[in-house]
């Protein structure tokens, strides 16, 4: 299984269970043969999901926030609908080591229950991103800040990224389509780079969010230089956790065609120089 198909799947339950703007997440657990019961985990240990017979259990941590916990709930159906087992051994921040592409996959089938593409797309305002903008969604669909940034970055019809970050190291940096489609990158696993907004708020240590402008290298990889990109970030002090959304308009990314190698090709040395009338060749001879 695959990105597309786990997204066309979660559409066609969203479509299955007449899901609205805030999904009651009783009814998904209902169409997805399963109940939802809470309990106080451990510390880091969101949900899990159980047998029961002919049914399914789905528990979450009562010690999370609302938000948090219907985020869980969705994940834990993406486990019954897709299929796949769960694996929610902690990777740690620093380590290269990729998360397990299940979770992976059912995180992006999570948010397109808890965010559904339809609605949420109806509902994003012109202009630029702004941390207003992206908490009236939040509280809108009954999600996190981070989830509904990350939603916003991946609908979003002008180039824009969103970059999850813990203890200061990158876990997650999503480019959306229109990055993508001229091959831009962002570093993966790796230390948050210096010069961002995200790591200046890091090390103030508290919660608090910013928008600035940073130039584009401090963030996307194979880049021209001498260009901005703006970045709103947040940094949540009590977690050691930052997200950040990039974006900037088409005409501050280079332009051009990428190699197979992800390398960007310079489109003026792609052939023979125009002819002038003036000879350009060395005098110097052979040894």
């Amino acid at each position: 299984m695959d990105e597309p198909e786990a997204r066309q799947r979660a559409r066609t339950f969203v479509t299955r269970v007449g899901a609205g703007a805030m999904p009651d997440m009783e009814v998904c657990a209902k169409a997805a043969n399963a109940r939802v019961r809470t309990e106080a985990l451990g510390q880091g240990e969101s949900g899990y999901t159980i047998p029961a017979g002919a049914r399914f259990v789905i528990t979450v941590s009562s010690n999370e926030s609302q938000e948090r916990q219907r985020f869980t709930v969705c994940h834990e159906i993406a486990h019954i609908i897709l299929r796949l087992p769960s694996n929610h051994t902690e990777v740690p921040s620093w380590s290269y080591a990729k998360r397990d592409l299940n979770e992976v996959l059912c995180d992006i089938f999570a948010s397109e229950l808890l965010l559904p593409y339809q609605h949420f797309l109806k509902r994003i305002p012109e202009g630029d991103p702004t941390a207003e903008v992206i908490e009236l969604l939040a509280a809108d669909f009954g999600a996190s800040f981070p989830a509904t940034a990350s939603r916003y970055a991946s609908l979003a019809s002008f180039p824009c990224a969103y970059v999850t970050m813990e203890r200061g190291f990158v876990r997650y940096a999503g480019p959306n389509t229109a990055l993508r489609r001229i091959g831009i990158r962002l570093p993966q696993k790796c230390p948050m780079p210096p010069g961002s907004v995200a790591h200046r708020l890091r090390s103030m240590g508290a919660f608090a969010t910013e928008t600035d402008q940073v130039a584009q290298d401090v963030w996307l990889e194979n880049c021209n230089g001498g260009y901005e990109l703006w970045e709103l970030a947040r940094h949540y002090g009590s977690y050691d956790q930052t997200i950040s959304l990039l974006w900037c308009s088409e005409n501050d990314l280079p332009q051009g065609e990428v190699d197979r190698f992800g390398k960007r090709v310079d489109e003026d040395n792609g052939g023979l120089e125009e002819l002038t009338g003036e000879l350009k060749w060395s005098k110097r001879r052979r040894r």
